[in-house]
């Protein structure tokens, strides 16, 4: 605390920036809708990072190969971009400074092959190296390239690549950067960006006990005093703290209600959980062994946890993949109880990024010899369909077309499970509710050898 005030017998007591932030950042830690509970501690935030990374080397290797094209639809860059804007509310929007504006012709990288070339260098370059000093080197050449219309958004995409030296960039970020730090940085610029960046590693170093390496935690609370979820408190010593801290207290009440109304909503709908345990038990129920994701199985699900009676790890062909790490994150695999081979994959989809599922189901079929001939589901709400269909329309899913994968409708899958269970053999029930997405694929539209399995 410090005292200010020429009269002893008159001073005014006020909170020093350090502690007046130190107690915002407590109440935003304990905000039932503030981002840290919504956004950061979201347990698909941390499955989305492989998936991005994976779109963010498409987009490399297609300006590489000069296949990038000239325009934003359907572009590699548009699946990574709306992968990274459905990651709650923190990035929504994330995705509009790369839409192409024919009138400005920005952002310059569709038309113009020599600032497309710079623009796919830039990302390889952080793509491959892990230094601070070579990410803000490569900030200062992109730089030097003047992009028109390229500015700090691209820093989204930086985030997903090193979290722990690039924070995210936006409109209430800046705001809430601003407003903490009584600052006045300005969007569009990688000066401006970077002079914020280290004003945010400063405010994270001098809080760290209360945020986290992970920039996104920093940022995420910068997002919503940005979005003028809290009051902050004057700035010229005379501050009444007693009526600041009311007002808090007034965002809590009111958050508490917005969570309460929200959980009685998703009560009517099936939970992530709900659906593993769903398969869970009918891969058990139809004698396979069964892996649930590695950072679910202790969830809790109906009297005791998701991964209760599942295998503790991959069969060592499975494990010894390239990509078994993110093979472990899948949300359901079925596994045959005699061989250790994998029989079907399942990715639920409940509310996360159709993207991120279908990356991790490649990984398993490209990453095991002869898996991509067996069976793979997207299980999500009956109203995803068309979502799902959507995806698959995009070129960036060109080379899934040999990958047999099927959408599983929330609704089928509850109606029939009991039956599929008591009287069903091997998958042919789950084939039989499980609808083709993309019948111009091929293999899901033509018999199947494995379909008795």
């Amino acid at each position: 605390m410090t005292v200010r005030g020429g009269d002893p017998g008159d001073t005014t007591t006020v909170l020093a920036e350090q502690d007046w932030v130190s107690a915002l950042i407590r109440h935003w830690r304990d905000d039932p809708a503030g981002t840290y509970r919504t956004w950061f501690l979201w347990e698909e935030r941390i499955k989305n990072f492989r998936s991005i990374r994976r779109g963010i080397q498409a987009v490399i290797k297609e300006i590489e190969t000069d296949t990038f094209g000239n325009a934003f639809r359907g572009s590699s860059l548009e699946t990574v971009l709306d992968s990274i804007s459905e990651q709650r509310q923190v990035f929504k929007g994330a995705d509009h400074a790369f839409m192409w504006k024919p009138k400005l012709r920005i952002p310059d990288i569709y038309e113009n092959r020599q600032n497309q070339i710079a623009f796919g260098r830039f990302l390889d370059t952080c793509l491959c190296c892990n230094s601070e000093a070579q990410i803000v080197a490569a900030i200062h050449r992109l730089d030097q390239v003047g992009i028109k219309g390229l500015g700090p958004a691209v820093a989204n995409l930086m985030y997903f690549l090193h979290p722990t030296i690039a924070p995210p960039f936006n409109t209430a970020i800046v705001n809430g950067f601003n407003a903490v730090r009584g600052a006045t940085v300005k969007l569009g610029r990688w000066t401006e960006y970077l002079a914020m960046r280290d004003g945010i590693l400063e405010l994270n170093r001098t809080h760290q006990n209360l945020l986290s390496n992970d920039l996104g935690a920093v940022a995420a609370f910068l997002f919503d005093v940005g979005s003028k979820r809290y009051p902050i408190p004057s700035r010229d010593g005379a501050a009444d703290l007693s009526g600041w801290r009311t007002d808090l207290e007034r965002v809590r009440e009111q958050s508490a209600a917005a969570a309460k109304a929200e959980a009685a909503a998703r009560e009517a709908d099936h939970t992530h959980t709900e659906v593993q345990g769903w398969l869970r038990d009918l891969g058990f129920a139809l004698g396979f062994d069964v892996w649930v994701a590695a950072n679910d199985g202790a969830r809790r699900y109906r009297d005791g946890r998701l991964g209760e009676g599942c295998l503790e790890r991959l069969p060592d062909r499975i494990a010894s993949a390239p990509s078994a790490d993110a093979i472990r994150l899948i949300d359901v695999i079925w596994i045959d109880r005699s061989g250790g081979e994998f029989v079907a994959a399942f990715e639920v989809e409940h509310t996360t990024s159709i993207y991120s599922g279908i990356v991790r189901m490649l990984d398993l079929a490209l990453g095991i010899d002869g898996a991509s001939a067996r069976n793979f589901f997207l299980v999500a709400p009956d109203d995803r369909q068309d979502d799902v269909r959507a995806q698959f329309a995009r070129p960036a899913f060109s080379k899934v077309s040999d990958l047999d994968l099927r959408y599983l409708p929330y609704s089928e899958l509850r109606s029939h499970k009991d039956a599929i269970a008591r009287f069903g053999s091997g998958l042919k029930g789950v084939l039989a509710i499980a609808r083709p997405i993309a019948p111009a694929l091929g293999p899901a539209t033509r018999p199947r050898p494995n379909s008795a399995s």
